[in-house]
């Protein structure tokens, strides 16, 4: 790592957002091209950069920077750059010269300082020369605050956003508490806030650690095993193993802050069947939310006069089928109660039931709406019943007018529509379902359709199965399978794996293939191979459009370093490609990526003229655009969104060649390569490989041995989540009387 000092001579580029700059340096008379984050700077500015000297291909020799000091001009000429880049407000070349020219090298301390004297200048009244000392202790504060929160050892991106979030009271907030950055600041977690507390000599046994641990192990838990309470006990054993404080020693401390924190409004602890339940208080919302919400459709559900038994043979004919009795039940069910679910696997006919309520309340001029959690769910929606379907956000106007997120269609201004129907239900968190509960109006229907043997969401919680288990909401088990022809092995599987049976392994069949293998670099070898030879040679499916499942992240088979492999196979490097390294990721233009969190703000655009925000979990897309002098990233989505990744968003996707038969969830692939080897037993489950296959349209390819895939079907582990919306629902339920 080298060190470059140097004036500002021109800032060619800068990013407001995120800090990245383009910046000419002259140092010592050479101008250097220095790249990066840099801390707010102005022309005429002395910096100190970290960094090493790069060949950009197209740029030629550049200074990446990876730190960066400022220290302040110091002679005459600098300053006079400096008073005249724009940062002070009239002040030009002819009045920065004429400051400089009365005061020299003392010039800044005067604009700080003495703002009379100045005023002595020409042409400076004494309101302006204040201004121009606002304006100087403004900037100079800034510059502070972001090299005070870098000493902290945290990224200049994050820093930006700790100021921008506090402003001049950052230092003041943070050297009193410095875990609240946890609540209002994206980015900053627990662990963050506590390595700058613990630099800043914070009592490491103090009460805002231990609230802030408290909220930490209740978060953590939702996100990496779905629960949305833990017991209390539990949450004191588990906040003084985080904070490694003896349990016996500081129970009451830990315990009293938990009171404590009920009060505050931060969390709820709630009593059920002897157990108190602590919740994080936004999740105790959702779901005594959701709770209500389904109670009350229950109980409001407006009558529909139709002659069923007519209209569905009507139906019958008009498309040349004969249902089954329990796709009749679960029609009618549909039409009598206020909330339904529909259940089954693959081929079992959920969506032809979808097609016939859809047919049925048309002819009483009903208005029905299709929506799913993701965008490639809702697709595949609108294909199978040739109406259009909308992701959840997308049908509640997701807008973020006023920069903070919210929902168009709320529970005041509802949803115009009699019934909703959402498939692939499983999949929801309950963040999202709470908001479109809210915004079903008064009588109307809402159908939840899903398959109950699904993974459950990513996000914490249970939807589907808390709802079915509840007891009061009418559930119509479809197990009957339809879509099935003599040679396809794929929905007999599906089902068979389900039912804890190993699946039929004949490589005759057109669909469904089984290549035996136990060594761990063959199995890589082949699935680069069956993707970019073997199946499009085979079935003429597109490369594109054959997708590699896996269990794990991590290892040789994992879908990290499947996808670093499976790049340099079908996407090498070329001259003709733009791309961009975000930490160990190389992006570049024709990579397949998948974004990883929900994003509410980021805006997109479509080919069709469409606008919005929010690209979200699990959405897939190829890169069409790079930028590298103003680093950006423009993706284009299955479901024809474009959205432009900056650089403070690349974290936010990963390369999608393999990706998690988790992140699989609601999509559909034509082909599908399940890798199946060891692994851990709480991971290589029978419901993760049931997934797995389910998520193929036309071809299933197992590479693994039938060792690994008889162990992962006998083992029916499920993680159980700790959830309250069932207890909820009985209980609104029961209070209603029903």
């Amino acid at each position: 790592m080298e060190t470059v000092k140097g004036y500002v001579e021109e800032i060619v580029f800068r990013n407001v957002d995120n800090g990245y700059c383009v910046v000419y340096v002259n140092c010592e008379d050479q101008l250097v091209t220095a790249v990066g984050c840099f801390p707010p700077i102005e022309e005429g500015e002395y910096l100190e950069m970290n960094g090493d000297y790069t060949l950009n291909a197209k740029f030629g020799e550049q200074f990446n920077v990876t730190s960066c000091k400022i220290v302040h001009p110091d002679s005459a000429e600098a300053i006079v750059k400096y008073l005249s880049s724009g940062l002070f407000h009239g002040v030009g070349d002819v009045t920065a010269r004429n400051i400089v020219d009365a005061f020299g090298a003392q010039s800044l301390d005067i604009i700080e300082n003495y703002p009379n004297r100045l005023a002595q200048i020409k042409g400076l009244s004494l309101k302006k020369a204040i201004a121009i000392q606002e304006a100087y202790i403004v900037h100079k504060e800034q510059q502070a605050t972001i090299l005070y929160l870098q000493s902290f050892e945290i990224s200049l991106n994050l820093a930006l956003k700790i100021y921008k979030n506090y402003g001049d009271g950052t230092k003041r907030i943070i050297e009193k508490n410095p875990y609240q950055m946890v609540e209002d600041v994206d980015g900053v977690g627990f662990i963050t806030a506590d390595k700058i507390a613990i630099k800043m000599g914070f009592d490491e046994f103090s009460r805002f650690r231990i609230s802030a641990g408290i909220g930490h192990v209740l978060q953590e838990s939702a996100n990496k095993n779905g629960h949305t309470y833990l017991p209390r006990e539990d949450v004191v054993r588990e906040v003084c193993r985080l904070l490694k404080m003896d349990i016996d020693e500081y129970r009451y401390a830990v315990e009293s802050i938990v009171l404590d924190s009920v009060v505050m409004g931060k969390i709820v602890i709630v009593n059920q069947n002897g157990v108190e339940c602590v919740m994080l208080t936004k999740i105790y919302e959702y779901e005594s939310g959701i709770a209500k919400c389904v109670t009350q459709m229950l109980c409001e559900a407006e009558p529909i006069d139709l002659n069923l038994d007519v209209d569905i043979e009507d139906f019958q004919k008009a498309n040349d089928i004969q249902l089954h009795e329990g796709q009749i039940s679960a029609i009618k069910n549909c039409v009598k109660y206020g909330v339904n679910v529909i259940t089954g696997g693959p081929g079992t006919g959920k969506t032809t039931i979808i097609n016939c309520i859809i047919y049925l309340l048309k002819k009483q001029y009903a208005k029905v709406v299709l929506c799913a959690p993701t965008g490639r769910a809702s697709k595949r929606l609108s294909e199978a019943t040739g109406e259009d379907a909308k992701t959840i956000h997308r049908l509640l106007d997701l807008d973020f007018t006023g920069g903070k997120g919210h929902f168009n269609y709320n529970e005041n201004t509802k949803l115009d529509a009699d019934v909703v129907i959402v498939d692939e239900v499983s999949m929801c968190d309950e963040y999202v379902f709470y908001a479109l509960a809210r915004a079903v109006k008064k009588g109307a229907r809402l159908i939840l359709v899903g398959d109950k043997d699904q993974l459950p969401s990513v996000g914490a919680g249970n939807i589907l199965g808390d709802i079915i288990s509840c007891g009061f909401i009418p559930v119509s088990y479809l197990t009957h399978i339809y879509r099935q022809s003599d040679d396809s092995l794929i929905i007999e599987n599906a089902h068979k794996v389900n039912s804890g049976e190993m699946p039929t392994i004949d490589n005759r069949s057109k669909d469904f293939f089984f290549d035996a293998q136990s060594d761990t670099q063959i199995m890589l070898k082949n699935c680069i191979d069956l993707t970019t030879k073997r199946l499009p040679s085979f079935t003429g499916i597109d490369p594109k459009d054959i997708q590699v499942l896996c269990p794990m992240k991590k290892g040789i088979l994992g879908v990290e370093n499947i996808n670093v492999e499976m790049q340099k196979a079908i996407n090498p490097p070329g001259a003709d490609k733009g791309e961009i390294r975000s930490g160990s990721n190389i992006f570049r233009v024709g990579d397949k990526i998948i974004h990883t969190v929900n994003n509410y703000q980021m805006e997109w655009l479509s080919k069709d003229g469409l606008s919005g925000t929010g690209v979200f979990n699990g959405d897939i897309g190829y890169i069409i655009e790079v930028n590298k002098s103003n680093p950006s990233i423009k993706v284009e989505f299955d479901d024809g969104k474009i959205a432009t990744y900056k650089h403070e968003n690349f974290d936010e996707m990963s390369l999608a060649y393999a990706i998690s038969i988790h992140k699989s969830q609601g999509s559909e692939f034509p082909a599908v390569i399940i890798t199946v080897s060891g692994g851990n037993p709480f991971l290589m489950t029978r419901n993760l490989l049931y997934t797995a296959i389910t998520r193929a349209k036309s071809v299933v390819v197992i590479e693994g041995s039938k060792e690994s895939v008889a162990k992962m079907v006998k083992n029916d582990y499920t993680a159980k989540r700790n959830t309250l919306l069932a207890e909820f629902i009985k209980e609104h339920c029961e209070n209603e009387g029903l």
